[in-house]
């Protein structure tokens, strides 16, 4: 059977209010990405990182996910510290930053207004996140940056939500699947700021996949 895309089309025309909402920004921001950003990273990254969607002066600025918004500052300098990255994070899609054995997406790949996607387009693009899932044959880990994400993941794996329902930090085995599911508060600058989501609380989710990911690859040797 055909692997499924992990890619919408950069002219996408699935969800007609998001469409509509990236022709204006097309007039409003000429030189922004202003397209469904790409998945970035490690074709064979043994994690996968899940977002919500692209920022409008984030992503669909940058071209690549958690590029240019504060929720980038906070994961990218998580991600180095745990040895998933090259740590030349600068905001910029030019800083030369390179992942190791991690990639990001996102649910919905197009910028929603007001950062809120609505459930026919979560559900639309959802085919996106099967095929990227699909895709990654290395996989040990897949990381869900909110309940939203989480939500959709759970569904693009083919999973009942009540057998694996969102809590920050939970882990999740996934039936049938040679990986486990991670959760964790989105590391957005309003979760942070209200201390819902603190560093560390960010970092022991970090340790809890690294560990796993570790033994995952000690088991195969």
């Amino acid at each position: 059977m055909a692997l499924r895309a992990s890619q919408p089309s950069p002219d996408c025309d699935l969800c007609p209010r998001l469409e509509a909402f990236r022709a204006d920004n097309i007039k409003a921001y000429p030189d922004y990405f202003n397209a469904p950003a790409p998945t970035f990273g490690d074709k064979n990254a043994a994690l996968l990182i899940v977002g919500l969607a692209p920022g409008l002066h984030g992503a669909n600025k940058t071209g690549r996910p958690f590029t240019g918004d504060y929720a980038g500052d906070l994961l990218y300098a998580t991600l180095a510290k745990f040895g998933f990255s090259n740590d030349r994070y600068d905001a910029r899609p030019d800083d030369g930053l390179e992942l190791k054995s991690a990639a990001i997406t996102n649910a919905v790949r197009c910028v929603p207004p007001q950062n809120k996607p609505i459930g026919t387009e979560i559900t639309t693009c959802r085919q996106f996140l099967s095929g990227q899932i699909d895709g990654m044959k290395h996989l040990s880990a897949i990381l869900c940056l909110g309940r939203i994400a989480h939500q959709s993941t759970i569904a693009a794996l083919g999973q009942k939500q009540k057998t694996a329902p969102f809590a920050h930090g939970a882990e999740h085995p996934i039936a049938g699947r040679p990986f486990a599911l991670f959760d964790s508060y989105h590391c957005s600058r309003y979760n942070t700021n209200t201390r819902r989501l603190t560093e560390e609380m960010f970092e022991l989710v970090f340790a809890s996949v690294r560990n796993h990911i570790d033994a995952k690859s000690k088991s195969r040797l």
